[in-house]
């Protein structure tokens, strides 16, 4: 039973890093996206009148409270009956990237908090733009004091590209399931397997992002969740 188990592994390895391929491409694109327009809707948030805030706020409440599979749903199924359609992967991209934008609004928003108004208020007074204020000076301090949040999402958001394969996207948990359909008696050992690749890569950026944190810390910071 092993040796069968092992010997499907061996035999399936080039199908299933195709299907890993996938499973960082989804990720890859999700989370830049998801991260530019949570830094963007952070920034509306703080800095802009209402109800551009308010609308914001509902945004969040409305995709932190559905499930991503329901999301994923919606997107693909829901607007196909409506006569657009889109392919699974990027269907896929868009389901994450609504999900976690949502998140990513929060971790960004409370880093600007966590920022004295002093700072902004110093800068104005020596002749800088509201606009430069906010790049020169706020969004750098947003970005290092974000690291510990945004990598807590980027992992999460990793391991929900294996709902993915609900839709159709062929990544790494559809593969594993291709397989099952074919050779059910060595599935246990294949997700196995597709379990090691899975905390390897988070182990793996985990480290990273953990070595960007103690790199670019601020001293005397701390970022609380605000709701």
């Amino acid at each position: 039973m092993i040796l069968l188990g092992i010997n499907s592994i061996i035999n399936n390895i080039p199908f299933l890093l195709e299907g890993l391929g996938v499973t960082i491409a989804l990720t890859v694109v999700s989370v830049t996206l998801a991260t530019v327009f949570g830094i963007l809707l952070a920034m509306g948030r703080c800095y802009t009148r209402q109800p551009l805030p308010f609308l914001i706020y509902i945004y969040e409440k409305v995709f932190r409270g559905l499930p991503l599979l329901i999301i994923f749903f919606l997107v693909y199924f829901g607007l196909s009956q409506q006569g657009i359609h889109i392919k699974a992967f990027y269907a896929a991209v868009t389901g994450l990237v609504l999900h976690s934008t949502a998140y990513q609004i929060q971790i960004f928003r409370s880093a600007i908090l966590a920022i004295p108004e002093g700072q902004q208020t110093a800068a104005m007074s020596l002749g800088m733009s509201k606009p430069k204020t906010i790049f020169y000076i706020i969004l750098p301090q947003v970005l290092r004091l974000s690291i510990p949040g945004w990598s807590n999402e980027f992992t999460i958001l990793l391991k929900d590209t294996s709902i993915a394969f609900s839709i159709g996207v062929v990544e790494l948990m559809a593969r594993g399931d291709a397989i099952n359909s074919m050779n059910p008696s060595g599935i246990l050992h294949v997700l196995l397997f597709i379990a090691l690749l899975y905390f390897i890569l988070v182990f793996s950026i985990n480290k990273g992002l953990n070595y960007l944190e103690k790199r670019y810390r601020l001293s005397g910071y701390e970022v609380t969740a605000v709701q």
